[in-house]
This record gives structure tokens, sequence and C-alpha cells, in this order.
């Protein structure tokens, strides 16, 4: 099975295009002091109807480890709270591609969300995002996974048109707490499964 970690992304980028965009400067300030070990970046559209974001981080793992948790179902259900299901729906003959459906529950007072998407694979290297139906108006994300020496830097992107409001406090959460704590989830994992590897 393989889709990603992006539900821990879109939850946060869903959040972070209906901040204003002064708010989210200084959130995102007060973030990079607090999370020196993540590089995060957010900018939304004057008429606060889009969003964009990017995140990476180092992990200490190499890349085929990393790889084979950011696309895999199983390990989602695990790492990102709130995501209730993850389906692989259709996969190209050559595994190319896969067509996935997931189901957000992030908390009592935020709507569920459905929605699916094409995973495109260019092994090892990057993952390839698109909505394909949904609960969501526009998404486009992507993986690129560097290798350095015995480390992996993860690079992740995303462009989100929600469709829908969502209160600035949750997006004030999402970037403070939720986006770092699942990339630091992803790191720990991936780091794990390192140290159990034979040589």
């Amino acid at each position: 099975m393989r889709p990603s970690l992006l539900a821990v992304f879109l939850s946060f980028a869903t959040h972070a295009a209906h901040a204003g965009p002064a708010s989210a400067a200084s959130d995102l300030a007060q973030e990079s002091a607090q999370q020196g070990d993540i590089d995060i970046a957010v900018t939304l559209d004057a008429g606060e109807q889009s969003g964009s974001a990017s995140a990476s981080v180092r992990i200490h793992a190499r890349r085929e480890v990393v790889w084979s948790l950011i696309t895999n179902c199983s390990e989602a259900l695990h790492m990102i709270p709130g995501l209730m299901a993850c389906d692989v729906v259709e996969t190209a003959p050559d595994r190319s591609w896969q067509r996935i459906r997931h189901v957000m529950n992030y908390s009592w007072y935020a709507p569920k969300l459905r929605y699916e998407i094409r995973a495109w694979y260019d092994e090892p290297s990057r993952v390839s995002i698109e909505r394909v139906s949904g609960d969501l108006a526009l998404l486009r994300c992507s993986w690129e996974l560097q290798s350095d020496g015995d480390d992996t830097v993860a690079h992740y992107s995303v462009h989100l048109v929600p469709g829908f409001w969502v209160p600035r406090w949750i997006e004030r959460a999402a970037l403070r707490r939720d986006l770092p704590k699942m990339l630091r989830a992803l790191r720990t994992r991936a780091e794990f499964v390192q140290k159990q590897k034979p040589g």
C-alpha cells in the first residue's frame, strides 16, 4: 500500500489558508525560533482563498527507509492524528501512480474531510500528488527526498484551496504544534526503522 503523510500537511495547510497574512507571518516567525530543527514557510494570497506551505526536515536514515514510510497507508495511520482511513482505490499496472482515498477526522471542532488524490511515484526521490475529488477545491503537493550521506533531507510543498472556512485559532495551533509534531514523528519512525536494519 502506498499513500503518504501528506494528510498531516493537508490538515496544516487547510488551516493556514484561512489565517490573515499578518497573523500568519507573526506565528511563523515565532515558530521558526522555537522549532530550529524543522524549516517551515507559509504564503497566503491577499483574499485568503488559497495558501501554500513548504517544510523540510533532516532525518538520520537512508532515503529508501523514508520513502517506505511516506508511501505506506499503514504507517500513515499511526503517524497522523485524525487520519481515520487510507485506502488505495486504483494502482497503475507499472505502479507509477495510485488513486487513494483519505478520511480525516481532525477533531470534534473541525469538519470531517473525505477526499481522493492521485499520487505519482518517481522512486526513491519524488512523490507528486493532486486532488481528484472530495471536500477540497484544489490540492497540489509533492515530496522530495534528497540523500546526504547516510541522512535524508525530506522536503514537502503544498498549494491548497480548501473551499470552506476554518477558524484562525485552529491554523495557529497547526503552525505551532501539529506540523512540527508530524515531521518529528516521521523522523522518529524512520530513524527507528533504520536502526533495526542489519549492517
